[in-house]
């Protein structure tokens, strides 16, 4: 009974020194951000000036050089805001217009300045840096300023204070002077509370400005309907051009590979015509040649309907299709699937080809014996996650086949997350918005 009450109590100990630590840890990372806030006051003060000269000097004409080179610099500063505001687990996606193409030399000079003063996003950048001045610098400063005055009272209360009269000055820590081991144990209480409230409140203090800063440096509504429109812009630009890829792949096998052996088949058939009177062994050597060369054709034409779109798929659905893909590779693929339903045609196909490019992939390049499919649908979102032992590496600005799944799947509004360190394994996780039916 004694040794379950220590082993109980050993635990507690082990928890609660984790969760010292875990607080402490925040709150050290807090007050680094609070730091860089501090730094970002300060700049800010420095660029809303800046700013504010070269939008006054556009009436002299030299403005239209200066704004677009400040406006640089600025949008630098709110992206590193941006960043800490992630930090906090603040996300803030980037707001501002996609730019116009411009000209060379001064008219192009012009075009950009025109852009960025009728970008709403430029005036709520110069509204934070006004507002970070204040907001930035007290935010940033408060963390700060609490862990080094409870710093300053346990140094003092350790003993500093006999240094501090012995050099004949009378030191006060808070309401307490620092005069006797008394007034140093309150003294020691007082920063001991301090340094309570900085590890507890630091997170939270930090946090408060990322809201800040996201109710200022996020997207407007013109923004994120821009931003939508560019995307379906480049989206259908892409399934235009993966259309037009499998409409020349589809030809070229057409000519190279059925309608070749079509056209040997009727010559076959017209030179067993020919030799069906005269020498009837050749004509029917010729005819049995014509039937198997008729068993490829159609073999051929069989697989080139599977790369179009498998029967399994059509037929059976994902679930079945993905299984006789994993069946047919070289690899041991182990395949989960949790998806109640069919999805729409054009989704299931966009799946199932990512899918099995990911697995030929993986047999080709990734030196593994095995993978696993994972497919589910949870909250309106299709997730497949492919994961191999193999050596890992992959890079999606390394080949073409990874892009091409990732615009596959964009053209859907879906994402690809490829995590390949070196050694492995290789996770690759798809993700497309759909309903079941």
């Amino acid at each position: 009974m004694t040794g379950k009450a220590e082993d109980l109590e050993d635990l507690n100990v082990t928890v609660a020194t984790h969760l010292l630590a875990r607080t402490l840890t925040r709150a050290l990372r807090a007050t680094g951000r609070g730091v860089a806030l501090l730094a970002t006051a300060a700049l800010s003060l420095v660029l809303f000036i800046a700013t504010t000269l070269a939008t006054a000097f556009l009436l002299l004409g030299v403005g239209v050089l200066l704004v677009p080179l400040v406006t640089t610099l600025v949008r630098r500063l709110t992206g590193v805001c941006r960043a800490l505001a992630e930090a906090s687990g603040v996300q803030i996606p980037t707001p501002y217009l996609p730019p116009l193409p411009a000209e060379p030399g001064m008219v192009g000079w012009v075009q950009r300045c025109r852009s960025i003063l009728t970008d709403p996003a430029t005036w709520r950048d110069l509204l934070f840096l006004l507002l970070n001045v204040v907001v930035g610098f007290a935010l940033g400063l408060l963390p700060v300023t609490l862990l080094v005055y409870s710093l300053e009272g346990l140094l003092l209360s350790a003993g500093f204070w006999m240094l501090m009269r012995e050099s004949g000055v009378n030191f006060w820590y808070g309401l307490t002077p620092m005069d006797t081991w008394p007034h140093a144990a309150l003294g020691a209480l007082v920063a001991v509370v301090a340094f309570a409230i900085w590890a507890a409140s630091a997170p939270g203090v930090v946090a408060g400005h990322a809201h800040f800063a996201a109710a200022l440096l996020g997207p407007s509504e013109r923004s994120r309907i821009a931003s939508r429109m560019r995307h379906l812009s480049e989206t259908r630009s892409d399934v235009i051009n993966i259309q037009a890829t499998e409409l020349r792949r589809i030809e070229r096998d057409l000519h190279d590979g059925a309608q070749a052996r079509l056209v040997a088949i009727g010559m076959k058939l017209g030179a067993a015509t020919r030799q069906l009177r005269t020498n009837p062994d050749v004509a029917e050597t010729l005819l049995v040649d014509a039937r198997n060369a008729t068993a490829a054709a159609l073999e051929e034409l069989r697989c080139l309907i599977r790369g179009i779109h498998p029967p399994v798929l059509a037929e059976r659905g994902l679930e079945d299709a993905i299984r006789a893909v994993a069946l047919e590779s070289p690899l041991e693929v182990d395949v989960t699937v949790d998806v109640p339903g069919r999805l729409a045609a054009p989704a299931e196909s966009a799946v199932y080809f990512a899918i099995s490019e990911l697995l030929t992939n993986v047999a080709k390049h990734a030196d593994a014996d095995r993978a696993g499919v994972d497919l589910r649908h949870e909250d309106g979102v299709l997730r497949a996650t492919v994961i191999d032992n193999g050596q890992g590496g992959a890079d999606a600005a390394n080949g073409t086949g990874l892009r091409g799944i990732e615009r596959r799947c964009a053209s859907f509004d879906g994402t690809l997350v490829l995590s390949s360190p070196m050694g492995g394994p290789t996770i690759v996780i798809l993700e497309l918005p759909c309903a079941l039916y």
